[in-house]
């Protein structure tokens, strides 16, 4: 959609594991923690096996945990601190 049209058949290389793969095939990363802001920039690529073990986070019990910590009810840094101190004793279990 963003990217040029003659970019479709370019291999590039996972930062992860090292394997070439057409971009296409490939998920962007961007160190900067922006991707939506283009300009200027070239962004490194992972495959997509390492895309979803080291970028996908569980999402299961998330919800439940934000609302156990305060979320849009206690200051920042108190629902930080039980956000941590659930998100701690949750992996603890595991």
């Amino acid at each position: 959609m963003f990217g040029s049209r003659n970019s479709r058949g370019e291999s590039v290389t996972c930062i992860a594991c090292g394997e070439s793969i057409l971009r296409s095939e490939a998920r962007e990363y961007d160190k900067h923690g922006d991707r939506w802001d283009r300009r200027d920039k070239t962004f490194e690529h992972l495959c997509k096996a390492c895309f979803a073990e080291l970028c996908q986070q569980p999402r299961d019990g998330l919800e439940t945990t934000l609302d156990a910590a305060g979320a849009g009810e206690a200051d920042q840094e108190t629902f930080l601190k039980r956000f941590r101190e659930l998100s701690e004793s949750d992996a603890r279990r595991e």
